[in-house]
């Protein structure tokens, strides 16, 4: 059933050109919002704004790194030069790294997770507020790795954790202005993101990227009288 309250709604996704940022776009767009959609491929993005193009609701197709603030902040003017506003942010946008313990985990490895999964967040974020008003939602899609330690993992485990630590605080900041933020913490998903440390991972039983979208959909269009502050979503069968 359609969620009435989103269409007409202005929604920003990073990390949108495929994968749950893909998946969440064609949720949101199924229910009428129009989007901002924003990964770091250009011909990646466009190719995802023509698949999109069906739901028949606008579209600002812009690439940007989120880890860096001066190209966030050119996002941020054109979304607003195009729709004026906001009213909801997906923080979808990351990246993982092969399996080294900490001692062979190299310096820049840690620094480019740390920089996209974390930084990244803050920095969309906060060029994003300005244009968000009351009722505006932020989900922030990190991980169960923000709860669950895999070995091997320590920059994306500290991302994630990190993150969450970020959305609470964020949380509390932004309660008195009536601005929901939630915390989006799915296990494993069915998504490009496992052939690069994990290439024969059963991704059969896995979430669907579908699943997570219908979950943030629903989590965002809840009624004035509940509200989700942090949605944990776990593969129906027995893998992470």
């Amino acid at each position: 059933m359609a969620n009435k309250s989103l269409r007409g709604k202005i929604a920003l996704v990073t990390g949108a050109s495929q994968g749950l940022g893909f998946a969440i776009a064609n949720a949101l767009a199924a229910e009428g919002c129009a989007l901002v959609l924003c990964s770091r491929n250009q011909n990646s993005l466009d190719r995802a704004a023509k698949k999109l193009a069906k739901h028949k609701v606008r579209i600002l197709a812009f690439a940007c790194d989120v880890g860096d603030p001066a190209a966030v902040r050119v996002l941020l003017a054109e979304a607003k030069r195009r729709f004026r506003r906001l009213n909801i942010l997906i923080n979808n946008a990351g990246i993982s790294h092969a399996n080294f313990s900490v001692p062979e985990l190299p310096v820049e490895k840690w620094n480019e997770v740390i920089h996209s999964n974390l930084s990244g967040l803050f920095y969309v974020t906060r060029a994003a507020l300005p244009l968000m008003r009351r009722g505006g939602v932020i989900v922030n899609i990190l991980s169960i790795a923000a709860i669950k330690i895999f070995p091997q993992f320590a920059a994306y485990n500290a991302s994630k954790a990190g993150a969450l630590a970020l959305t609470t605080a964020l949380r509390e900041e932004l309660r008195p202005k009536d601005i929901r933020v939630i915390a989006v913490m799915p296990g494993a998903t069915d998504t490009a993101i496992w052939e690069q440390f994990w290439p024969d991972a059963p991704r059969k039983k896995m979430i669907r990227p579908s699943t997570v979208g219908q979950a943030v959909v629903n989590a965002v269009a809840l009624p004035e009288d509940g509200v989700v502050e942090e949605l944990i979503i776990r593969p129906s069968v027995g893998v992470l």
